[in-house]
């Protein structure tokens, strides 16, 4: 068990025959894959951890799969649940694990040129086999999948991924619509979109191997530099999993803290994805309406926490500093603000009929692949999927507030966007219920010096700006996690885009990347 969480074992021969009946079995229905984990246990093996849910039955299961080191090899499952096709990626960049009849067994994150793999926990960490490369990397069109041949011996495959008559273009590293260091690698048939090939790893850190040698506090300061817009969310999962792990108990005035925090933390992050979806589109002005109302948010962060981008304010067992004495009035001055300021971004942005032929119908996803690839948050929504961890598995104080999940059917851009700004009003509605009624009592609960977890393995997520983001903890009861996994929200949406975009013009490109919010940072982590 993991937590209240079944978990199974089961040998990697078996893997695909119980993968298929989790998620076809139509009293089972796993079609969500939440999070998929690179292991290594030593001595036991290299191996994968899937948590999986059912939007239909709302059940949870954790799977795990054990191989042996000296022939890493597992049964890909990306044909299942099309989130796991990058996921394996990661794995396989990270822990070295082949996945069979995987259709593209590249590195997701690292140079192909480089040696080893670098989550191991026997890995060679000298500059001498990995040194400074400052060439660049020459990018092959090719990649490879492990195949088994009829004599059972596994045996790899070579595909082409563009042809050499084909017109490839560049969008990124270094354009700014990407938002961030994120490259396509775009075939063009004219100005259609025929193929698109993601290109991650820009920006990449290492915040996942590093976290295996800090000790449980000072893994929290990590977390605000994942998605950096969703600083407060990332921490308050992180100090989620460690206070259930040692059955923690807070205070209700530090989850009431939390909760409106995270809300105001979702206002920030939706303000600037409207502005920056208007200067990819086009309206300046917008853009500048946007910036203006964020930068009295920021006011407020900065005023309690002491920053305005990476805050630092969540800890385990409570939180850095009680609220401001000025904080109850300035954020309920701030939502009587921006009320009015929502109709005129309407007037402005959002009933502009260019806005709307650039984003109506354009870059739609389905429900079933939005569960299939994880693509939650917004962009689920928009496609009529209630996957909000806040009403799947509530936190804080969110089962004591009323507050609509936003939904919408179409799936496309404007749908997208709709959703994002519908959720702005939301989280003041859930703001103002809460303001006026925080309790009494003690910011921080008194914890030891020394944080250790209890043996064993820890789930827990929250609904952050762009979706779940979830931590997975492995502790081996040191002072140090044994395995630190975090769930990205960005790469369930990085994956998705080749699916949206095949058939759209080069210029939607530009629209659907927008609208599906992602950050780059928490998807190189």
């Amino acid at each position: 068990m993991e937590g209240d969480v079944l978990t199974v074992i089961v040998m990697p021969v078996q893997l695909r025959f119980l993968a298929k009946k989790l998620r076809y079995e139509h009293d089972m229905q796993f079609d969500f894959l939440r999070s998929l984990t690179g292991m290594d246990w030593g001595e036991e093996g290299l191996g994968i951890v899937y948590h999986l849910e059912s939007t239909q039955y709302g059940r949870q299961l954790v799977m795990k799969t054990i191989t042996a080191p000296e022939r890493p090899e597992l049964p890909s499952v990306c044909d299942i649940w099309k989130a796991a096709e990058l996921n394996e990626r990661e794995v396989y960049d990270y822990f070295g694990i082949g996945f069979t009849k995987h259709p593209d067994m590249r590195r997701l994150f690292l140079r192909d040129d480089w040696v080893g793999y670098p989550l191991r926990k026997d890995f060679d960490r000298s500059t001498e086999i990995n040194p400074l490369r400052m060439s660049n990397e020459i990018t092959v069109d090719t990649t490879s999948s492990l195949v088994v041949d009829e004599k059972g011996h596994t045996v790899e495959k070579t595909h082409v991924l563009f042809e050499d008559d084909e017109y490839v273009i560049n969008i990124g590293p270094q354009h700014p619509a990407t938002h961030g260091v994120l490259r396509f690698r775009v075939s063009l048939e004219g100005e259609i979109i025929h193929k698109l090939d993601v290109h991650c790893g820009y920006i990449h850190r290492g915040i996942e191997k590093m976290c295996e040698s800090l000790t449980y506090r000072q893994t929290l300061a990590l977390t605000d530099r994942l998605d950096y817009l969703a600083a407060m969310q990332n921490r308050h999962a992180l100090c989620m999993c460690i206070e259930k792990a040692m059955d923690v108990g807070i205070t209700e005035r530090i989850q009431y803290i939390r909760t409106i925090m995270d809300e105001l933390q979702r206002i920030d992050s939706h303000l600037l994805f409207f502005s920056t979806l208007c200067m990819d589109l086009g309206a300046l002005t917008a853009f500048f309406f946007g910036f203006r109302d964020r930068e009295k948010m920021l006011d407020i962060f900065e005023e309690t926490t002491g920053g305005r981008l990476i805050l630092n304010y969540n800890t385990i067992g409570g939180v850095q500093a009680d609220i401001h004495p000025n904080f109850v009035k300035r954020v309920k001055d701030f939502i009587k603000y921006l009320r009015p300021q929502l109709k005129e971004y309407r007037e402005v942005f959002t009933g502009n009929i260019i806005a709307q032929q650039r984003m109506k119908g354009v870059g739609v996803l389905s429900r079933e692949d939005a569960v299939s690839f994880g693509a939650t948050g917004g962009t689920g929504r928009a496609s009529g999927w209630a996957c909000d961890v806040r009403k799947r598995h509530p936190y804080g104080v969110y089962d004591k507030v009323e507050f609509k999940e936003v939904l919408y059917q179409e799936g496309d851009c404007f749908a997208r966007y709709m959703v994002r700004m519908d959720e702005i009003v939301e989280s003041m509605n859930i703001i103002e219920q809460l303001i006026d009624n925080i309790p009494e009592g003690d910011y921080q609960v008194k914890m030891k010096p020394v944080i250790k977890l209890p043996e064993g393995a820890y789930y827990s997520a929250v609904e952050t700006s762009r979706g779940e983001f979830g931590v997975y903890i492995e502790s081996r009861g040191d002072k140090f996690p044994y395995r630190m996994k975090f769930r990205s929200t960005g790469l369930p949406l990085v994956s998705c885009i080749d699916t949206i975009v095949r058939g759209s013009k080069i210029a939607d490109l530009i629209a659907i990347g927008g609208t599906l919010d992602y950050i780059v940072p928490d998807i190189d982590r």
